[in-house]
């Protein structure tokens, strides 16, 4: 790969493996796609139409690779992680390439040409496939999230959207002692954590002892994405960046959701 490539993909790295963490379900698995991707562009940079921008380009390449699954499932020893198992049920009912123009469209913050280019498929039909994934998304779940947010209008924002999604919230923590006693009094289905608190404690601490004792999909909403984004530990799977677009959260609570589900499946 040639320098000025190289140094041009290297900041898009953290959100590529992020889109890719989101649509295998874990980071081992997302990450094993993308290192499969940058080595075949390694081995022959000609395969990537940089015609639009590398960064659409990338993504055009990765798309190509996913759906020509290049790289073995994770975990075919039996490792396979619950979430990853519930990922794949949920997956024979969807229609994947709505889920990949979800996560694209609003998460990924890519406009509606945009994904268009790198789906290779009209904006109108964009606009469908983002449609019935929410759609197919929000029937196969409903439950109840925990807020962990210290700022009064944002946690109003997310409970808005929240309820608009058909699910409820059972309640809004602005510190990390509160968010853990109001996980321990009734567990969530679903988390939504800021990071930096009203009291000077962490949304991290407080998720790291909540997933402790319970099994919970968290999405965390930052302003600092760089700083889970390192590489150099775990990694969240889902991360949405301050300000936010109800859209982007809409989408990151449907394929938080989606990957929901450990009980049922392990009955």
């Amino acid at each position: 790969m040639s320098v000025n490539l190289s140094e041009e993909i290297a900041p898009l790295l953290p959100y590529l493996r992020r889109y890719a963490r989101a649509l295998a379900g874990s980071q081992k698995s997302g990450d094993a796609y993308v290192r499969a991707c940058l080595q075949a562009l390694v081995a022959d940079q000609s395969i990537i139409d940089t015609s639009d921008g590398v960064k659409i380009g990338l993504y055009r390449l990765f798309h190509v690779l996913w759906n020509a699954s290049v790289v073995p499932p994770i975990g075919q020893d039996g490792a396979v992680s619950i979430f990853e198992q519930t990922a794949q049920q949920r997956l024979a009912t969807m229609a994947p390439e709505s889920r990949q123009t979800l996560l694209l469209s609003t998460l990924e913050g890519f406009s509606l040409g945009e994904t268009a280019k790198i789906i290779e498929r009209s904006e109108e039909e964009v606009t469908g496939l983002v449609q019935d994934a929410i759609a197919e998304i929000d029937r196969q779940t409903r439950t109840n999230v925990l807020i962990i947010e210290d700022e009064p209008l944002i946690s109003m924002d997310l409970s808005q959207i929240v309820e608009s999604l058909g699910h409820g919230v059972t309640s809004v923590a602005r510190t990390a002692g509160e968010a853990i006693a109001a996980a321990k009094s009734q567990v969530p289905g679903l988390v939504l954590a800021d990071i930096q608190l009203a009291d000077g404690s962490s949304g991290i601490d407080a998720v790291k002892e909540i997933l402790a004792e319970m099994s919970v999909p968290v999405i965390f909403i930052t302003s600092f994405p760089e700083r889970l984004l390192t590489g150099e530990r775990p990694e969240p799977t889902f991360l949405i960046t301050k300000p936010f677009n109800p859209n982007t959260v809409k989408a990151g609570i449907s394929q938080a959701l989606f990957f929901k589900g450990a009980d049922a499946v392990a009955a």
